[in-house]
């Protein structure tokens, strides 16, 4: 039977399990460095900048560039127990970054405001429409000054497809064991992702959906929304070693500038 999920997944998903179930990724402080130190490589940030992480979690990089000195940040996401959890190590650190929950395509932030928009983390693909990206792009472009840079990061489709696994596992710790079973659609992949806890019993049960994109409908994509510039980069591979990542082992990284 094929895997199906609701419309809505990404409403739910992203919680206290996700940050433990994704922490080999998205909670690795050395990950989150290397991924900053990319950014600071392909777009020309200054301290005075304003900088909108849009789609941007529990607000790692965020924290990352604040860290650095790229103190003008604000960290918008849907997701409560993220924005929250940024909350809580915002405090934690004493940083000032603004922290906003909002859907990434309607944020209601001003126009011409931000000097880079970035979406990291593949935050992309969360449904099989593809206007809904647009959407997230075209909020980016609405928000930025001219001359402003948006940084994409999302998983390389291409080298999903490659090298797709439709089973993967691993263990968090003694009790906590993460399973996925994965089918490969028409644009994307279907993941039904199972959690248990050896002492608990299930702790989670959830099918998500990911569009995939490569190199060139990546970019077509950014330029429907209006970018130039469009620079595409494939090899980023974050993990020092090649276990099962979910999504997060190869990415495509693209830059655009706002005309």
């Amino acid at each position: 039977m094929a895997l199906k999920a609701n419309q809505n997944w990404w409403k739910t998903l992203f919680d206290e399990i996700y940050l433990l179930t994704d922490a080999r990724s998205v909670c690795d402080e050395s990950i989150t460095r290397r991924e900053i130190n990319i950014i600071l490589d392909l777009i020309p940030i200054k301290p005075e900048h304003r900088i909108l992480d849009l789609c941007g979690g529990h607000g790692r990089h965020s924290i990352e560039l604040c860290s650095r000195g790229f103190s003008d940040c604000t960290l918008v996401d849907y997701s409560k127990p993220l924005i929250d959890c940024a909350k809580e190590q915002i405090a934690e650190r004493c940083l000032s970054i603004h922290t906003i929950r909002s859907d990434a395509r309607f944020t209601g932030l001003s126009e011409e405001t931000f000097d880079h928009v970035l979406i990291l983390g593949n935050s992309l693909g969360y449904t099989q429409i593809a206007e809904a990206d647009r959407l997230i792009l075209s909020e980016a472009f609405r928000v930025l000054r001219s001359g402003g840079w948006v940084l994409v990061d999302v998983t390389d489709g291409t080298a999903v497809k490659e090298t797709f696994t439709p089973r993967s596992w691993h263990e968090i710790g003694e009790d906590i064991v993460v399973c996925r079973y994965r089918e490969l659609s028409e644009t994307g992949v279907v993941a039904r992702e199972v959690v248990l806890d050896k002492k608990k019993g299930l702790i989670r049960d959830q099918t998500y959906v990911l569009r995939l994109y490569d190199a060139r409908n990546l970019s077509e994509l950014i330029h429907s929304a209006g970018f130039e510039k469009i620079r595409v980069h494939t090899d980023f591979v974050p993990h020092e070693s090649k276990d099962d990542y979910g999504f997060m082992n190869r990415r495509i990284i693209t830059t655009a500038q706002k005309p």
